[in-house]
């Protein structure tokens, strides 16, 4: 079993990256200190190496760039050249073995086939393998090849991989037509010499599309009109804008980039018209050549109109060689694109069995659950068994690009609420693909006549009339809510837009409290470095009483077990022990006495300060011998004044990762999100209401 990988492609453009991405996405799931190495890295002061820079950011990784490559390829080339190819291989063993000390796995990736070793790369490549000790896993491209040309690649790599001697574990086919995918399968599963695992990934087109970020950093254009966000629009073609206006119209399409002389004013006008209209395709960018940016009273006016989805970037060279650059531009991957990786991670999860790559490798857990490792424990177990999530802000921005993460990475299936025509015609725009999801018009639906009656029956005792049933029913949220109560979604996430109380208001009238719980509270799974804990309740209760703070520890603690974190509960006050007097430390006392008369199995303490809870030196001197102080890992705040404001402070002065808040004790579950929400925050979101929904039904 080994401790290390190394992925070695059978030439450029293999979509070796893909399978770097998802197999760190594996590692970094379980194993607390992953490195990443490459042993030769390109030439050149000015960029650094574009696969280490993406694994680093996206994993957090925390070693130098320096420590992450052995040798670059201008020095290696020099060795060889000198008949020193032992040199070149001591030098890559060097700098890996001072990474593998600081390691608990490293995955290796091979050269790029675009260098001076091109000539004898992939044997380069399985040398080097063993001189890490590590076994190797073979990329072949399968793009533009048939059958035939795979089964014969296969073959030659195979037999270079024997005369090396090199341990080899499994294949990857990637980019291959989707017509030929199975059969490939069939002719791996038939040769003889097979490898532990081989997989079959098809090619998918917009991974091989450049963004506008790309196009830009890669002609060091100036953005002259749209956000950071625009940039990251997929571009599907690119047109010379050089016709009159009436041709130009014809030959755009959804996500083109037009190129056209930054002085064509008319052409700029028509293009921008076009995303006011709903009868036009919705480009994606405009790039204006010749270093001619509009006048200051055009710009003026451009920016008066409303924030339209598009990027406006001017350069300096002529509308010809701007389009040949362009073509000339590699597609990457970037860990500032969420969408473009999630389509990536979504697309290898698709193909690839992890649980046989698991097998050929060694990964000892290192017992700490760090927050990469919890986020990617939340997609795998909503994953596992699929949820419907209702998402009743259908045209926030951030909802949509929520839901296009949570489809592309196949998590949950998704409903969202609004008007079918304005929720397409916005994801148009904004160039965002939804089209897994179920939308449903709350003012335009089948489902009105069944759901006013069941909220008339559930609160005609509350004064509510068959009249205004109905009307209650057009409220997204509550649309959403009965969709939960009656089943046709497992659960509901709101509050992007809408306050706390209209997204709660209407579980607390008809789904309600779970026997034996008096209120719904909250928790915030709180991430640090190294271990997940839990605070609660931080978002609901503003003064809850004795019995109130027993329901609140007892649901954070189910909220625990559900998150596979074992709940050790601190009754939090200004007081540990028995040295404290007062109304607020009694409060705590008895919350604590309820929680232990209702639940002897678990391990509580209180009252108890934050530092003994927390600090295992501190929890020797103030309250030796505890189950809890020093070890807790579930924190019940005595007011929501404390727990707001602790979890903030905590959050920003640790860099802690908050998750949440978590609604707790209602039958089915239904989550707020605050109206300051991160795209990343909905999705997260998203999959922990999953997961409780999978509790539900446990």
């Amino acid at each position: 079993m080994a401790k290390n990988l190394y992925i070695a492609a059978t030439e450029a453009d293999s979509g070796k990256s893909l399978i770097v991405l998802g197999l760190m996405n594996i590692l970094t799931r379980h194993v607390k200190k992953v490195g990443f190495f490459r042993p030769v890295v390109r030439s050149g002061e000015t960029h650094k190496d574009k696969d280490i820079e993406l694994v680093t950011r996206k994993f957090n990784l925390s070693f130098p760039y320096e420590s992450m490559y052995g040798i670059k390829g201008d020095e290696a080339f020099d060795l060889i050249q000198d008949d020193k190819m032992d040199e070149v291989f001591s030098i890559i063993l060097n700098k890996y073995k001072k990474l593998e000390s600081k390691c608990d796995f490293i995955l290796c990736e091979g050269t790029d086939y675009r260098g001076a070793l091109k000539p004898f790369e992939f044997d380069f490549n399985a040398q080097m393998a063993n001189n890490l000790g590590a076994p190797v896993i073979a990329v072949i491209n399968g793009f533009r090849k048939s059958v035939v040309d795979v089964a014969d690649t296969v073959q030659l790599i195979k037999g270079v991989l024997s005369k090396e001697k090199c341990q080899y574990i499994g294949m990857f086919v990637n980019r291959v037509k989707n017509e030929d995918q199975q059969a490939i399968i069939n002719y791996l599963s038939k040769i003889e010499t097979r490898g532990k695992f081989d997989f079959v990934i098809p090619e998918i087109s917009l991974l091989q599309k450049l963004t506008i970020r790309q196009i830009s950093n890669a002609l060091k254009a100036k953005l002259i009109y749209g956000d950071q966000e625009v940039l990251d629009y997929d571009v599907m073609d690119y047109k010379i804008g050089a016709m009159g206006i009436d041709n130009i119209l014809k030959y755009t399409t959804d996500g083109t980039v037009v190129v056209t002389p930054g002085d064509r004013t008319d052409v700029l006008v028509t293009l921008f018209m076009t995303l006011l209209s709903d009868t036009y395709p919705k480009i994606a960018g405009i790039i204006l050549t010749g270093g001619i940016s509009p006048n200051n009273e055009f710009l003026k006016l451009i920016n008066g109109i409303r924030k339209l989805p598009l990027a406006i970037c001017r350069v300096d060279d002529d509308t010809y060689n701007t389009v040949l650059k362009i073509q000339n531009i590699k597609p990457q991957l970037s860990p500032d694109n969420e969408r473009r990786m999630a389509v990536a991670l979504g697309h290898f999860e698709k193909h690839v069995d992890e649980l046989r790559i698991r097998d050929q490798i060694e990964i000892t857990s290192s017992g700490v659950i760090t927050p990469l490792m919890f986020e990617y424990e939340l997609f795998e177990r909503a994953r596992a068994n699929k949820k419907h999530i209702v998402l009743p802000e259908g045209l926030d921005e951030r909802i949509l690009r929520a839901a296009e993460i949570l489809l592309s990475r196949n998590v949950v299936d998704i409903t969202l609420l609004g008007n079918e025509e304005e929720i397409l015609s916005k994801a148009a725009s904004l160039h965002l693909k939804i089209g897994g999801a179920n939308i449903i018009d709350p003012n335009d639906n089948d489902l009105i006549n069944d759901y006013a009656a069941t909220y008339y029956r559930l609160r005609k005792e509350k004064g509510v009339t068959k009249e205004s049933a109905r009307d209650t029913m057009h409220d997204p949220s509550y649309l959403g809510t009965m969709m939960v109560y009656k089943g046709h979604a497992d659960g509901m996430v709101s509050g992007a837009a809408n306050t706390t109380q209209h997204t709660i208001r209407p579980a607390f009238e008809f789904i309600k409290t779970k026997p034996g719980f008096s209120i719904v509270s909250s928790s915030f799974l709180m991430c640090f470095e190294d271990r997940v804990l839990v605070y609660g309740d931080c978002a609901v209760n503003p003064n809850p009483n004795s019995e109130q703070l027993a329901d609140i520890a007892i649901s954070s603690s189910n909220t625990a077990k559900m998150f596979g974190i074992e709940p050790r509960i601190a009754m939090l006050s200004y007081s540990t022990g028995q040295s404290g007097k007062g109304a607020d430390v009694e409060k705590v006392r008895e919350a604590t006495r309820i929680v232990r008369e209702r639940h002897p199995e678990l391990k509580v303490e209180g009252p108890i300060q934050y530092d003994a809870a927390i600090d295992a030196t501190v929890a020797k001197q103030k309250m030796p011998g505890s189950e809890v102080a020093g070890k807790a890992t579930v924190y019940i705040f005595p007011d929501l004044n404390t727990g707001n404001n602790t979890y903030k402070a905590v959050q920003r002065a640790s860099g802690a990762v908050a998750v949440g808040p978590v609604l707790q004790g209602l039958n089915k579950p239904v989550n707020d999100l605050s109206r300051g929400c991160l795209v990343k925050d909905i999705v997260n979101t998203v999959m922990i209401t999953a997961i409780q929904a999978q509790e539900n039904e446990a």
